[in-house]
Order: structure tokens, then C-alpha cells, then sequence
């Protein structure tokens, strides 16, 4: 049986990254990378909460992921580039992780439209699915996206994600309930 990760890091860098999981004193940043990216994540995310762009709401939402990221239940990373410590560009989450039998978890991201098509996307994807299958040892890391995201498919689909499928209606998207395609990637090292 698969054990967590006592000594897993809640901090660690990529080339160009630094990845962290932010405590509460973070809200005013994460509420100014949110209020930057509204139009385009409020495209792809669930209708929002009446007081979601509000410092009080961020601060919230922190704290209860530092608390399921110390349970290994929910493991949100905030993306900063190492040539600007204090500007959040991004964020890739491991969400749902299992262990035991099913030694999975399901990533999600979004990055700053202003950093986009520039590579910190995959490379922090990349450096949370090593964390994923190296700290944790899941087996399995799938992803959901909705079939008109093809920049994030294209981001899957290079770095080695196979698709499975469509999940029809799989999640209420802005009151409407859309279809996601499904990708997975096993963990190289459980290969035999």
C-alpha cells in the first residue's frame, strides 16, 4: 500500500520556475493575478461566487489549500518566474490525489495571458508530474479539457498525455454543462 510523502516539499524551481504553495498572506497577489486573468479563466472555470475577487475570499481559498496540501488531498502550486519572485504568472494544481489501489490525481493549470506561449506552462506541468509519480509515486496523472482549449490540449498532447475520451456533460462550466476530453500519463517508472 502507497504511503504519503512525509518530507514532500511545498516549494521547489524548474529552470525558469519557482513553484510554491502559498499560505493566507498571499491573498492580495493571488486576487491581482485572478482580477489580470478574469475574462479568459472565467471562460474554461464554474460561475464564480458573488464575493470571489475580494482579498477576504483569496484568503480564504488559501488557507483551505495549505490545508489539504499538508494532507496531500490537494496540492496547489503558484507559478512565479525566478527573475520576478513576487508576480504569480500561474498556477498547477494535483487535485482528487489517491493513493493505494488508485495511485492517481487529476492536474489542472492556468497561466497569465500576458505569459502564455512562452513554455512555463509545460515546464511547470512537467516539474508537478515528477512531483506527482517521484515524491507521491501515483501511478497516474489524468487531465480534463474542454475540446475548444486546444492550446491546453496541444500542451497535453506534447508532453506525452494519451487521450482516453469524451466526458459528456462532465462539469458545470458558466450554468452550462459542457463536455471534456480526458488524457492521461502513467507514471514512466511503473513500465515494466
Amino acid at each position: 500500500m502507497q504511503r504519503k510523502n512525509a518530507s514532500l516539499k511545498y516549494e521547489f524551481e524548474t529552470e525558469r520556475l519557482l513553484l510554491k504553495v502559498l499560505t493566507p498572506n498571499y491573498a492580495n497577489a493571488v486576487l491581482n493575478f485572478q482580477n489580470r486573468n478574469r475574462e479568459s479563466f472565467e471562460a474554461y472555470e464554474p460561475a464564480r461566487p458573488d464575493n470571489f475577487y475580494t482579498a477576504s475570499y483569496q484568503q480564504a481559498v488559501l488557507k483551505c489549500e495549505w490545508d489539504l496540501a499538508l494532507k496531500q488531498q490537494c496540492i496547489r502550486f503558484y507559478v512565479f518566474r525566478k527573475e520576478d519572485p513576487l508576480t504569480i504568472i500561474g498556477t498547477v494544481c494535483l487535485h482528487d490525489i489517491r493513493f493505494a489501489a488508485y495511485s492517481c490525481t487529476e492536474i489542472g493549470y492556468k497561466f497569465d495571458a500576458a505569459f502564455r506561449h512562452m513554455g512555463y506552462a509545460t515546464e511547470a506541468v512537467k516539474g508537478a508530474m515528477r512531483l506527482a509519480f517521484y515524491d507521491l509515486h501515483l501511478h497516474r496523472v489524468f487531465a480534463r479539457v474542454m475540446p475548444e482549449n486546444k492550446a491546453s490540449i496541444y500542451l497535453l498532447e506534447s508532453i506525452g498525455f494519451q487521450y482516453e475520451g469524451v466526458e459528456r456533460g462532465c462539469f458545470l462550466i458558466q450554468n452550462r454543462w459542457e463536455d471534456h476530453l480526458r488524457y492521461a500519463y502513467l507514471n514512466p517508472s511503473d513500465e515494466s
